[in-house]
Order: structure tokens, then C-alpha cells, then sequence
């Protein structure tokens, strides 16, 4: 039998001792102003495990995100900020704004219009003209009557306005002084924890800056939607008078300027390096051609057939069912042809997206400076919007398919070098110094050791590719390309519903089997490993 004294004791969390003077000159020195105060607050938030707070912060909730800004929590700063803005913008529209205003300056407009109709028919001299403005000024009136009536109502709603901001601003002042401790005891949480990072106590910087956010902020945006007739610079920034100060009159707007410059840089690059250009379309469009003979060459049953085939033996049984069901769709509704030219411009598409972005990848993944170098690169390709890209590929490469692809490439590299450049830097070190103590050479290591280890990450990076691949199918039909993108593009045009749905379907049955293929293809050799 074992000793009762040897056995472990167990000690509840209400037995252990906490060092109330370390914690309470720990607060304080957090807080600094009105320290005792807040060792106070945060004992009682400590003690409490309800919902509802047991402390009350009157500062808080009558300076607002004043107190906030002040004591550094700038997360509830701007959320109070933005809430007691709404706010006094609906005391400001019920006290001293005109909510009616717009509907008056409309129902003025429209009783001018009447008038000016009545006019003519005063001045027309056949009847037919004379019965025909008065009926027209007639309907034109009693619009004008509906509208003033609207804009009479509305006034008349003004007190409930002011009303219903007062509360609003009440219940946000009451609500900051409820879980203005409790935040605070969060921040303190955190200082506690990275005190480096973390501000603490009610500095002068802070109020300051708080308050100039508060007076910058709250009084334009009141301003700007309580009063009517607001000031215009309020409304649009000048622009043609910023481009008068720096450029001098009559000569032109900023824009126009770097808009020309930036035409004629184009126009010159894409005439300096036209054959450069030639041979890169070149390039592409003996790809693509590639692939479309072999798609839409060769006989639709034999391609069924193989892209059966390759379904079953990369991804197994349920997989190919679902691919043939798929193939069905399409072959059924009459894209085959168009289906497998799409399926032709994002095989290019990823294949040059494989072929220049792995290695990449793999460079990027053996050097630092290398990566941190191509990292602003790469943000750009993948932020700045799809649409953008067809600009520059039009001026340099012109339109068609071969472009179109370019432009794919551009939009879906990214995550394939990303992915690899992750999988490479992922591979543990002590793995590769005892590969290369065992005589692997550069080529050995790499081959051998490093991309297996990689590989579940550089799929995952050719499973995205695909995928974005696949998105820019609708997109590179704006600049000429064909497939089931100018399908759907065609549809858009004439407000086609059905076809533009039954094409679309046919791209997502697509994307579906080329994604199941590649992942399934993946976990079986993952399984064999």
C-alpha cells in the first residue's frame, strides 16, 4: 500500500494565496492617475462572474472616447467615436437640421416644371398642344403637392429624430461607464504579459491626440449631414483647383497629365520591344495550341475516355463517376467544344504557372533576401484587381487568347510560388545536415530530400493555382478569349439568364473535377508513402 503522506496533494484554486500588495502597486502602476480607484475596480471585476459589471466609471461615460484615447484603448475609442457620431448626428438633424429639405427642394423643382408646362399651354395656339401641356403640368402639380406633403411630414418627425439620438447617446454613455473598468482590466491583462508593447497609465500625448481626433472628426461629420447647403469643399475634394495651384491655369488636370505620360510610355516600351513581344505570344500560343489539338483534335469519345481514365487512377472510382457525369453535362448541353477550349486555356495557363513558379518557389524558399526581394512583386500580382491586368496586356501583347493566358498567369502564379517558398523553408534543418552527413550532394538534397518533404505544400500552392486559373476564365473573354468565359460573357450581354447559369455550371463542374483529380491524386501517393 502507499504512504498517504507521499501522495500528491491537490490544491483548489481558492486556497491559492495571492500577494495583494505586489497586485495592488501592480494596478497602480498600470493606471498611474486615480491608481486606488482602479485597484478597487479590478478586485470587484475579479470577484465578479456575471454578465453584467459590478463597477461603474463616470469619467468614462461622461467624457466618452475622450477618457478612452486617454488611457490608451483606442479599439474603444473609435467604436465609441463612430457610435456617439451617430448619435449627435440625429440630435443635430432633429435640432437645427431640415430632414425635409431634400423633398422640398424637390417639390420646388417640380412646381417650377409645372408652371413652365402651364406656361406653354397658355402660348400654344392648337388645342391639341394646349390639352397636352395642361396635362402634363396637371400631373406635374399633384406630384409636387405629394412630394410637399412628404417633406412637411418629415419635418414634423424632426422631434422624434432629436429624441431618438438623445437616447442612443445616453445608452453609449452608460454603456462605457459599465465596461469602461472591465476593458481597461483586459488592457491591464495584457501589460501584465508584454508590458514593452502595451501602454499603460493617462499620458499627455494620448489626450491630446484623442482630442484632436474628437474635435477633427465628430464636428465635420455633424456638420456635414445636419445642416443643408453644407460647405461644398465638404462634399468633393477639389481637384481642379489643387491642379490650377501646382500646374497654372489652363494646363490642364493633374490626371490628364500622368495620363498621357503614362500612354506614351506604354506606347513606347510595346514599340521598343515588339518582337520580344511576338515571341513571348509566340510561346504561349504553341502551348495552347498543343493542348487543343489533343482536346478538341482528337475524337470526344477517346478524351472522355482518357479524362475518365486519369479520374480513376489519380482520385479512384467515386471520382470518376462524378468526372464522366461531368463530361455528360457538358458534352449533353453542346460546350464540348468550347469546355475543352477552356479547359486547353487553363492547362497552358498552369502548366507555365508550374514551370516558372516551382523553381521560383524553390529559390525563394533556400533564400531570404531572394524572397524579400519578390514579396512586394508577388502582393501586387495578387491585390491589385483582375481587370487591371488586361490593360497592360492589351497594350504590349494585344488580344486573344494568348494574352489571355498571360494575364492568367499573372493573377494565379502567386500562390504556387507562395506554397513552394513556404514547403521549402518548412523542411526541418536537422533533416538536411543529416542528409548532407550521409555525402547527399546540392542536387541530391534537393531532389531527394527537401521536395518530398515539400511536396504536400507546393501541391496545395498548384491546387489554388488551378483554381484561380479557372476565375479568370470569364474575365480574359473581355479581351478576346474564347472558351466557356465568352459564353457567359455573351450571355451578360443580352440578359441571356439561362445560358449564362447553364455556363456557368459547366465552369464549376470543370473546376470540381480538376480539383478532385488533383487532390486525389495527392492523398494516394500521401497513402503510398
Amino acid at each position: 500500500m502507499s504512504d498517504p503522506s507521499t501522495e500528491m496533494k491537490v490544491t483548489a484554486a481558492s486556497d491559492i494565496e495571492v500577494d495583494q500588495v505586489t497586485l495592488d502597486a501592480s494596478i497602480r502602476d498600470f493606471a498611474g492617475p486615480n491608481g486606488d480607484y482602479y485597484v478597487q475596480a479590478f478586485h470587484k471585476i475579479h470577484d465578479t462572474t456575471g454578465l453584467v459589471p459590478r463597477t461603474f466609471n463616470m469619467w468614462a461615460a461622461i467624457l466618452g472616447p475622450f477618457w478612452a484615447a486617454s488611457r490608451a484603448i483606442w479599439g474603444m475609442f473609435w467604436a465609441f467615436l463612430i457610435l456617439e457620431i451617430i448619435a449627435w448626428v440625429q440630435i443635430g438633424r432633429g435640432a437645427w437640421g431640415n430632414p425635409g429639405a431634400d423633398l422640398m427642394d424637390r417639390a420646388a423643382r417640380q412646381q417650377d416644371r409645372a408652371d413652365e408646362l402651364m406656361q406653354r399651354a397658355t402660348e400654344a395656339t392648337e388645342q391639341a398642344d394646349v390639352d397636352r401641356f395642361t396635362k402634363l403640368a396637371e400631373n406635374i402639380g399633384k406630384a409636387a403637392e405629394g412630394t410637399m406633403q412628404k417633406a412637411q411630414a418629415a419635418q414634423a418627425e424632426a422631434m422624434g429624430i432629436m429624441i431618438t439620438g438623445l437616447i442612443m447617446l445616453a445608452a453609449f454613455k452608460v454603456i462605457q461607464g459599465l465596461y469602461g473598468n472591465r476593458i481597461y482590466e483586459k488592457q491591464y491583462s495584457n501589460w501584465r504579459i508584454d508590458p514593452e508593447t502595451t501602454e499603460n497609465g493617462r499620458t499627455t500625448r494620448n489626450t491630446v491626440l484623442g482630442a484632436i481626433l474628437t474635435a477633427l472628426i465628430g464636428p465635420l461629420i455633424v456638420y456635414k449631414f445636419t445642416v443643408s447647403g453644407s460647405l461644398p469643399l465638404l462634399d468633393a475634394f477639389p481637384e481642379n483647383r489643387v491642379s490650377e495651384l501646382i500646374m497654372g491655369e489652363g494646363n490642364g488636370t493633374i490626371f490628364s497629365v500622368l495620363a498621357s505620360w503614362m500612354e506614351n510610355r506604354i506606347d513606347a516600351a510595346a514599340a521598343a520591344g515588339g518582337d520580344v513581344f511576338d515571341g513571348i505570344v509566340a510561346g504561349v500560343r504553341g502551348v495552347l495550341d498543343a493542348l487543343t489539338l489533343a482536346l478538341n483534335g482528337s475524337p470526344w469519345p477517346v478524351v472522355m475516355l482518357v479524362i475518365a481514365v486519369t479520374a480513376w487512377r489519380a482520385a479512384g472510382p467515386r471520382v470518376a463517376i462524378f468526372t464522366i457525369a461531368s463530361m455528360a453535362y457538358v458534352a449533353v448541353l453542346g460546350y464540348w467544344a468550347v469546355a475543352m477550349e477552356t479547359v486547353a486555356l487553363v492547362g497552358a495557363a498552369v502548366i507555365l504557372c508550374v514551370v516558372i513558379g516551382i523553381p521560383l518557389g524553390i529559390w525563394f524558399g533556400k533564400s531570404r533576401r531572394a524572397y524579400k526581394a519578390a514579396e512586394p512583386v508577388l502582393d501586387l500580382m495578387q491585390t491589385l484587381p483582375a481587370f487591371v491586368y488586361l490593360i497592360p496586356v492589351i497594350a504590349f501583347f494585344g488580344t486573344g487568347n494568348p494574352p489571355g493566358i498571360l494575364a492568367t498567369i499573372i493573377f494565379g502564379m502567386p500562390p504556387v510560388i507562395r506554397l513552394t517558398a513556404l514547403g521549402m523553408r518548412g523542411v526541418p534543418d536537422s533533416i538536411k545536415e543529416a542528409a548532407v552527413a550521409f555525402g547527399a550532394s546540392r542536387w541530391q538534397l534537393l531532389k531527394d530530400v527537401e521536395i518530398p518533404l515539400a511536396l504536400p505544400s507546393i501541391m496545395t500552392g498548384v491546387n489554388q493555382t488551378i483554381l484561380m486559373c479557372l476565375s479568370m476564365v470569364v474575365i480574359i473573354s473581355l479581351i478576346g478569349g474564347g472558351g466557356l468565359g465568352k459564353e457567359i460573357l455573351e450571355a451578360l450581354q443580352y440578359a441571356a439568364k439561362g445560358p449564362g447559369l447553364l455556363a456557368g455550371f459547366a465552369i464549376l463542374f470543370l473546376a470540381m473535377v480538376m480539383d478532385r483529380i488533383v487532390q486525389g491524386a495527392f492523398r494516394r501517393e500521401d497513402q503510398k508513402d
